[in-house]
């Protein structure tokens, strides 16, 4: 990670962990996929079966610049 986005790789994946980090329900279906060997692959998956596609500020869950291995062990340490 790089300190350009409050240590975050990128603006897509600083505000995806954002969300999580601060909105209870994101919050609490992070920690439900904690467990799983891609947490934040179960999140976006969870995520996309409830048609919630992208972050309220319009960044989408499966964007492909997202660092997906920063998000899992984000997840892993709620």
């Amino acid at each position: 990670m790089t300190d350009d986005y409050n240590g975050w790789t990128n603006h897509a994946t600083w505000n995806v962990a954002l969300w999580i980090e601060n909105d209870e329900g994101l919050y609490q279906l992070a920690k439900d996929c904690q467990h799983v060997s891609a947490p934040y692959r179960a999140f976006a998956d969870t995520m996309r079966e409830f048609n919630h596609i992208e972050t309220p500020d319009r960044v989408a869950y499966n964007d492909r610049s997202l660092d997906t291995d920063a998000l899992d062990e984000m997840i892993r340490e709620l």
